[in-house]
């Protein structure tokens, strides 16, 4: 009778710890996913913005709303992200609005933290990145 009992209570045990543990992984495993569809959302918004930086692509409307999307990236972002995007500003500041670039691509650096944060890790440079503007010359 006591197996009979010790085997009941042990199956029951194993059961609830289970289930408890199954639950705890899948909703951890949702929440991420989820945060992680969240950033690829608001980085693929800050990345066309950052259109408002290059070429004649620039604008004081688009350089606006990136500017309100990366002060609301503070609260997601990674810190690779946060501080690439910083090292633009700056350096959009220190030229007075415009991107000089010398030996550094300073959009790509910023694609290139985005991507590591949504996959871990990369092969590509900051120099693979390209922004081509697109004119129309009619």
């Amino acid at each position: 009778m006591d197996t009979i009992l010790t085997g009941l209570l042990l199956a029951t045990t194993t059961a609830l710890v289970t289930s408890v543990l199954t639950y705890y992984f899948t909703n951890r495993s949702t929440k991420s996913e989820a945060m992680m569809r969240f950033r690829e959302e608001k980085y693929t918004k800050l990345l066309v913005l950052l259109e408002g930086f290059v070429g004649n692509t620039a604008s004081i409307e688009t350089k606006r709303a990136f500017f309100k999307e990366q002060h609301e990236s503070w609260l997601y972002c990674s810190d690779e992200v946060a501080k690439a995007i910083n090292h633009m500003i700056e350096l959009v500041a220190n030229n007075k609005g415009v991107i000089r670039v010398k030996d550094e691509d300073p959009v790509g650096a910023i694609v290139m933290a985005m991507r590591k944060d949504l996959l871990g890790k990369t092969e590509l440079s900051t120099n693979d990145f390209r922004y081509i503007d697109v004119i129309d010359r009619k």
